[in-house]
């Protein structure tokens, strides 16, 4: 018999120095953007994702506006235009926000509509654009907090205009009531004055508009990934919180 010869590699020595393949970490996740899939741009599959991304949105806000449920509907507002800029990019939000407004205009009103676009219209296609481009939450919710306080400053002045009364008057004399209350409360007897009132109005609708952004990114970060379309992982801390991989 033959000795074998030394280019041959022994099957067993294979097994030997088998690395056995191991699963994506997170890490993977965050380095790689959403795969958009490789179709024509004239495919009607784009525009049928678009027009129901952007029905549903509507739709959320229709529910919202007859069946109020606290902030649990509010948080999908901007979701859906964000989903479309995951998957089909800038142009195709920008329809689906022009398509839910246009929607909204038939079924409520053009005022209710203009409402839904701004700010939760740009917000999807913000958060969109920052979310393919891999931002950290700690940038997209500080921009997504700027623009959400625009559009209730926006909602201010438009409601004013419509009504014919300065909502920002009268929401600064009833924060100056409750001021008082609390300064009476506690046993100070100082009338508080109109930049303290202002800026607690400020800081208050700052608040709110952070802790919505932060919410919306928890429930887009743990909805997302199982319709393969992943948003940059939270911090660390936020990810132990959860328990999440």
């Amino acid at each position: 018999m033959t000795d074998l010869p030394n280019d041959r590699i022994d099957p067993t020595e294979l097994d030997e120095e088998w690395i056995p393949d191991s699963d994506p970490t997170p890490h993977d996740i965050e380095d790689r953007r959403p795969v958009r899939r490789q179709v024509d741009p004239d495919s009607p599959i784009i525009m049928v994702e678009t027009a129901f991304m952007a029905s549903a949105a509507s739709l959320v806000w229709l529910v919202n506006t007859y069946f109020p449920m606290g902030p649990i509907l509010q948080i999908f507002f901007p979701i859906p235009i964000a989903l479309i800029y995951l998957r089909w990019g800038s142009r195709a939000a920008w329809m689906g926000c022009a398509i839910a407004a246009l929607l909204l205009s038939v079924l409520l009103a053009p005022v209710r509509s203009i409402q839904y676009v701004m700010p939760y219209g740009f917000l999807g296609v913000l958060l969109g654009a920052l979310w393919y481009r891999r931002v950290s939450w700690y940038v997209s919710i500080p921009l997504g907090t700027l623009l959400g306080v625009l559009g209730s400053f926006f909602r201010i002045w438009l409601v004013s205009l419509l009504l014919g009364d300065d909502l920002w008057l009268y929401s600064t004399a009833q924060i100056t009531n409750f001021l008082d209350w609390i300064f009476t409360l506690v046993g100070l007897m100082v009338q508080p004055s109109l930049a303290l009132v202002q800026a607690f109005v400020f800081v208050s609708i700052l608040l709110v508009n952070t802790i919505y952004l932060s919410v919306v990114h928890l429930v887009a970060w743990l909805l997302l990934d199982r319709l393969d379309s992943p948003i940059p992982r939270p911090p660390n801390w936020v990810q132990v919180l959860f328990d999440n991989d």
